[in-house]
């Protein structure tokens, strides 16, 4: 979890990126745009000095902003730089909040090319379904985790799986999430994915799962309801699991809401176990 000075620093950038993302014009440069923070990311984590120099609180910023420009002018577009010296510039409680802040960067305009492009919802319904497809099996959740395998090798998995059934964007940001050194589980990173889509639209996301599929009404009510209840606009994530048997399971962020027949069986049970 970053610290105060990293999160103040993160909203800085964020704001700043969403500068820069409002200039293009096509998704297709922003798609490009993303994949070159990966690229910086990866390289810095695969060269420690060099991450500790640009995010070393002791030297002034525009010295680690000039020293950026002079590592990657010429070797990354000129909105990638951009970010990358407006970054560095910026104070991080550590080097690998600075990873992290650029994988986010690049992850939100990735998102950003969806909105554009008229995708967000789709891409953000198709992140919710394979969230549920993962709690379903663990022994894929488990695979996918695998750090002992190549992330080439978690990677061609994960296409064979989705290619041709999700949105190409859909798909980068699922690649990106395994073949990552800087998310920990899958499970996280789609979490944290989640999140960031639903936060372009100012909005928090419930999930929600049922025994059966729920009414365009029953949506609309629940969704009004929550909001009511969390002060905030909530966005509903809907999924059907046949073990629920009735009921609701909703979950907001980390707070969970088990109004389930199986949950009432359990408790049931564990009283007269007791």
């Amino acid at each position: 979890m970053m610290h105060a000075a990293s999160r103040a620093a993160l909203r800085t950038l964020h704001e700043r990126l969403e500068g820069v993302t409002s200039r293009f014009s096509t998704p297709e440069g922003m798609t490009n745009l993303a994949e070159e923070l990966y690229a910086v990311v990866d390289l810095l984590i695969a060269q420690p000095q060099l991450r500790r120099l640009l995010s070393d609180p002791t030297t002034p910023p525009e010295g680690r902003a000039q020293l950026a420009a002079r590592l990657f002018d010429g070797k990354v577009g000129a909105s990638t730089l951009q970010i990358l010296r407006d970054a560095v510039a910026l104070r991080w409680s550590s080097p690998f909040d600075l990873l992290d802040a650029l994988e986010t960067s690049a992850d939100d305009v990735l998102f950003a090319a969806a909105e554009q492009a008229g995708e967000l919802d789709e891409v953000e319904d198709e992140l919710f379904r394979f969230e549920r497809v993962l709690d379903a099996n663990s022994r894929l959740t488990t695979t996918l985790d695998d750090a002992a395998a190549q992330p080439e090798r978690r990677v061609a998995l994960l296409r064979g799986l989705l290619e041709d059934k999700v949105r190409p964007i859909t798909l980068r940001l699922l690649e990106h999430a395994v073949a990552s050194r800087r998310k920990h589980t899958v499970t996280l990173a789609l979490d944290d994915l989640l999140q960031l889509a639903a936060a372009r639209r100012n909005r928090s996301i419930a999930r929600v799962i049922s025994a059966v599929e729920l009414t365009r009404d029953q949506h609309n009510r629940l969704a009004e309801a929550l909001t009511e209840l969390y002060g905030r606009p909530i966005d509903i994530r809907a999924a059907v699991d046949p073990a629920v048997r009735g009921g609701l399971v909703v979950r907001v962020g980390d707070e969970v809401i088990d109004g389930s027949i199986a949950a009432r069986l359990t408790e049931a049970r564990a009283g007269l176990a007791g």
